[in-house]
């Protein structure tokens, strides 16, 4: 029996099928540096049950009533002194990563971007990438090591959204890359050519991590033992003799106790310890955004040079820059093995 292909019947959808797509996602960002997109955003990302471990019932009463009026004027405040042209750095790079890594996958694997809060959306974002013809789709949480209140989150949210769906796309998930040698090597590469180009030696280097509370470590998060794996593989890979390598937990929010050492506490230590010289990276973060930008590039500045700092410089993330981009695409090239032909 010879078998023939048949016409689909009368009246019948046109359906893209069998594309591939790869969805990067980070944090997010307002809209715009006013204290209404703060807030919106805001209330958005401290609604997260993964974000803020406290029972809705006693933290949205704290949430509405306190923070979201005092907190989104000053947010938009410092979010105005790293605003550009382009919009809020970390979405303008996170863009700018999709499209450099379009162009390296090339046309047979479809690439766009979106934010676990605020836009893109990851659900608009997956139905464009299905609409397009992909029906396998790996989501990239750019976040090098694993929490829940960051990667679960974007999964979760991923999740909600194939719950909408009738047909949903096969879906993986990129994994953390807190010790990965490729990520370990693009940070020493970049971050080594940073140091070289300054006009003065550091004596530290401040490795600098988002924070979490503590509690999450004890509830068995492995986020704090990623950050301290990828200090100490950073420092062996960079081998720099004489200088210190100094890790430590930015960002405090609230009352709980949280990771330890804070950066605020240890470059005011250092400086009146008799450190003089101190460059600060933030290696957890895959794009500049406030975090880098206001708290640790601005305040952080201010923070070691009235202690009695002398010279203080603050290397950026890995971003869209070359050795940023061969990882980003090694990484991402290893995941959709099976899904594309290997290159050679």
């Amino acid at each position: 029996m010879t078998w023939q292909k048949q016409d689909p019947p009368a009246g019948h959808p046109a359906v893209n099928s069998g594309g591939i797509g790869v969805l990067l996602v980070n944090l997010g960002t307002p809209d715009a540096p006013d204290a209404m997109s703060v807030r919106r955003y805001l209330a958005e990302f401290l609604s997260d049950r993964r974000v803020v471990e406290i029972p809705a019932i006693a933290w949205q009463p704290i949430l509405r009533g306190i923070v979201l009026t005092t907190r989104p004027k000053k947010s938009a405040h410092a979010y105005r002194q790293v605003w550009t042209d382009a919009g809020s750095p970390l979405a303008a790079i996170t863009a700018e990563q999709a499209v450099k890594l379009q162009e390296r996958l090339g046309s047979g694997i479809k690439v766009a971007h979106a934010m676990r809060y605020g836009r893109p959306e990851i659900a608009a974002e997956l139905q464009t990438l299905m609409d397009a013809g992909c029906e396998r789709i790996l989501l990239a949480p750019l976040y090098p090591q694993y929490c829940a209140a960051t990667t679960a989150t974007v999964v979760d949210k991923a999740a909600d959204a194939l719950r909408a769906m009738r047909w949903q796309p096969t879906l993986r998930t990129l994994p953390p890359y807190h010790d990965d040698p490729a990520y370990i090597a693009a940070l020493a590469e970049d971050l080594g050519a940073q140091l070289d180009a300054l006009e003065f030696d550091p004596q530290v280097l401040l490795l600098s991590f988002h924070g979490m509370p503590e509690r999450t470590l004890r509830l068995g998060d492995p986020y704090h033992c990623h950050c301290r794996k990828t200090a100490r593989l950073l420092e062996a890979a960079m081998a720099r003799p004489g200088l210190r390598f100094v890790t430590t937990f930015q960002s405090r929010f609230g009352r709980a106790k949280w990771l330890e050492p804070a950066t605020d506490v240890v470059l005011a230590q250092e400086a009146s310890a008799g450190t003089r010289r101190l460059a600060i990276a933030a290696p957890g973060f895959s794009a500049d955004c406030l975090e880098t930008l206001e708290e640790l590039a601005i305040r952080g500045r201010e923070q070691f040079l009235e202690a009695g700092g002398e010279k203080f410089a603050t290397l950026s993330c890995l971003n869209a820059g070359k050795a940023g981009m061969d990882m980003l695409e090694a990484l991402v090239r290893r995941e959709l093995a099976g899904w594309t032909t290997p290159s050679p």
